[in-house]
């Protein structure tokens, strides 16, 4: 399993110095690939909690900078460590104009892009953005149309109940064939594939889901879902092999070992790496670090720092 890191997008960062910065040492210390979020906006009074949990909305990090933005900055000063979304909201986007974005990021990086896609769950963001948190499905599955369409040869005709193209040549083009992963999924609670699941297996090129358990319990899940996510891939006629499974970790460090029912990538250094090497049994291609949630987070080299050190130990045991 390879290690990836997400790049510093909140408060406290020096946009203009860190990015450049992070990437480079990142890639220099022996990350695989760098990764930004997509978090809109934050409001004062959220109509949801956090992400679907019971949680309050962050406090220390109320800035997530422009995820393509981020990752133009890393292109260029990078030259082999892959660079991805985990993830835009499609349903923030319009779809032809996110296709042409991660294009150009991916003929900056020379080929180097993935674009990572989920629905998302903000009403507020889908709001602000002018659309509907019911439409959330629908249009993550338009927005897929779009890019099969736009990065095909040109001229390009499309029609979807929002997107009208005819006989245009719409460009750039990817370097080459971009993999699309979605995120989301999980098996239901009587363990049949979710509608996510389906989607995942249908439309993507691999699958960025959260650990959500640590130890056997978690590896055993993660693996029951993606060997079932590349059952029904093989069941339409797709080749499971060539999907990848890239799982986000976000990190959240405590003082004192927590207990027995902590979640995921909550604990301790060393309950956080064993949490990485769950992920591995798990049969993860790769894990995402991230650090951005830290209340610790007072620095881009104190990040660093700590995310290289996740990385040697990874790599010694």
């Amino acid at each position: 399993m390879k290690l990836g890191l997400r790049l510093p997008q909140r408060l406290n960062v020096d946009l203009r110095h860190d990015v450049v910065w992070a990437a480079r040492a990142a890639e220099a210390a022996g990350f695989a690939s760098l990764w930004t979020y997509e978090r809109l906006l934050f409001p004062a009074d959220p109509v949801e909690s956090y992400a679907g949990t019971d949680a309050p909305w962050p406090t220390h990090s109320r800035q997530a900078a422009d995820p393509l933005a981020v990752l133009t900055a890393a292109a260029v000063v990078t030259e082999t460590a892959r660079l991805g979304t985990s993830v835009l909201v499609a349903g923030l986007h319009t779809p032809i104009q996110l296709a042409k974005a991660l294009a150009t990021v991916d003929q900056i990086s020379g080929g180097r892009m993935i674009a990572g896609l989920g629905t998302g769950w903000s009403t507020d963001e889908f709001r602000a953005a002018g659309a509907r948190r019911a439409d959330r499905g629908p249009l993550l599955d338009e927005t897929r149309d779009v890019l099969d369409a736009v990065w095909a040869r040109d001229p390009v005709t499309f029609r979807s109940p929002h997107v009208i193209i005819d006989d245009a040549a719409v460009l750039p083009k990817p370097v080459a064939q971009m993999p699309v992963l979605l995120a989301g999924g999980g098996s239901l609670p009587d363990r049949s594939a979710s509608k996510a699941m389906r989607r995942i297996a249908a439309r993507a090129d691999g699958w960025l889901p959260l650990l959500t358990e640590p130890g056997q319990a978690g590896a055993t899940r993660l693996r029951t879902d993606w060997d079932r996510i590349r059952e029904l891939a093989a069941e339409r006629g797709r080749t499971p092999d060539a999907m990848e499974m890239i799982v986000v970790g976000n990190v959240t460090f405590t003082e004192r070992s927590a207990g027995p029912d902590r979640p995921a990538f909550v604990g301790t250094f060393d309950q956080i790496v064993e949490d990485v090497h769950t992920a591995a049994e798990a049969g993860a291609d790769e894990l995402i670090v991230d650090l951005n949630l830290q209340d610790w987070f007072t620095s881009t080299p104190q990040m660093l720092e700590t995310a290289v050190q996740i990385h040697e130990r990874f790599v010694a045991a």
